[in-house]
């Protein structure tokens, strides 16, 4: 691989500690190699899950030497490093350099692309990340009851909410999501803070004024600082007065989401629990349809893998997947109606032989005074 940690969960899974800037990394067999800077080098021989930690400057130097020229970079410094380490081509990830890939190619070394990612094995989780994973999602509840608490304070007026004088903003709102995640020691980023119709876009962050008698979505997914593990919650609120249609919405997501959490277990097909969802939403007559102006009702997958990444393996949607043990996974049903508003519930389970097990604990009153 060629990349830094930030950008690619892949590197940061090999590397287990953070590098910001794109290193040379390499794993033949159980062996893994690090190829570094002086910059990071001392700290890869503290800090790294690396069995050679190599000079970037002396393996310059070497590859200056085979190549016979002055103008030296990655290209040659692995191929540099393929001959001594006997290595005739590499399997490399999907996001791998194009331009790295071709001068590669060109100096005599196949390159194999892997769909996907290059690390199977990161789909199920050890017992140390279980334990990484629960403290993401405590992150992500710290952020939910800022966003819970700031609801509570704030006062209705005309319809509108206010907050130490002034309309409460979904930007403002966010801040106060961020602030208390970054409290708990992690680093929030596209945090969904969306009120109204708003919240009929699952991904629209919110924006401008945020309404009382609103259901209000609060999407919390930060990265925990000192390990890269994330958390991902979702809670529903409304500051007032809710109309029986919203109760009933709300209620109806609740089930759903029990339901769904109830099922997970290993071998399980994450299509049956999403086909499940779906016909729990259309028996109590919420219905999904699709028109030129998008989609209402149920339209998204039911979870996803969470790990390193946000989304990553397995999958619980449309698509068949059979859940493997110890696979982290989030189970997050909603509904969608312009003019009605949007709900979604989520929480983070891992799957074990005999049920979930959940790794994420927030409350789910949803109804603010």
């Amino acid at each position: 691989m060629y990349a830094d940690t930030r950008s690619s969960a892949d590197q940061l899974y090999l590397a287990k500690f953070g590098v910001p800037d794109a290193f040379i990394s390499i794993k033949k067999g159980a062996k893994r190699i690090g190829v570094f800077s002086q910059l990071e080098f001392s700290r890869a021989l503290k800090d790294s899950a690396f069995d050679d930690v190599l000079s970037l400057e002396d393996w310059t130097v070497r590859a200056r030497k085979a190549f016979r020229k002055s103008d030296i970079g990655p290209p040659e410094v692995i191929a540099t490093l393929a001959k001594a380490y006997r290595i005739g081509g590499f399997k490399v990830p999907a996001d791998f350099p194009a331009w790295l890939a071709f001068q590669l190619i060109e100096l005599g070394l196949p390159i194999d692309a892997v769909r996907g990612s290059i690390f199977p094995v990161r789909e199920t989780k050890t017992e140390a990340e279980l334990g990484f994973l629960r403290e993401g999602n405590r992150c992500s509840a710290a952020g939910i009851r800022a966003a819970e608490e700031t609801l509570r304070v704030a006062s209705i007026r005309k319809g509108y909410l206010y907050l130490d004088g002034k309309r409460l903003t979904s930007e403002r709102l966010r801040e106060a999501i961020e602030i208390a995640c970054l409290a708990a020691g992690s680093i929030p980023m596209d945090t969904i803070a969306a009120g109204g119709d708003q919240a009929c876009d699952p991904h629209c962050a919110g924006s401008g004024p945020l309404r009382a008698n609103e259901l209000i979505i609060v999407d919390v997914f930060p990265r925990v600082a000192k390990t890269g593990y994330h958390g991902d919650m979702t809670r529903t609120f409304l500051k007032g007065r809710p109309s029986d249609a919203q109760s009933a919405l709300v209620a109806a997501v609740r089930g759903a989401h029990k339901q769904a959490i109830a099922q997970v277990r290993t071998g399980v097909n994450g299509k049956t629990i999403h086909t499940s969802v779906q016909k729990y939403f259309e028996a109590r007559n919420y219905p999904t349809t699709r028109d030129e102006k998008g989609a209402r009702g149920f339209f998204h997958g039911t979870g996803h893998g969470l790990g390193l990444e946000v989304h990553e393996a397995p999958r619980i949607s449309t698509v068949n997947c059979r859940l493997k043990r110890n696979a982290v996974v989030t189970i997050e049903p909603g509904l969608y109606y312009p003019g009605l508003g949007g709900c979604r519930v989520e929480d983070v389970v891992a799957v074990q032989d005999d049920g979930p097990k959940k790794l994420s604990a927030y409350h789910y009153r949803w109804v603010i005074d």
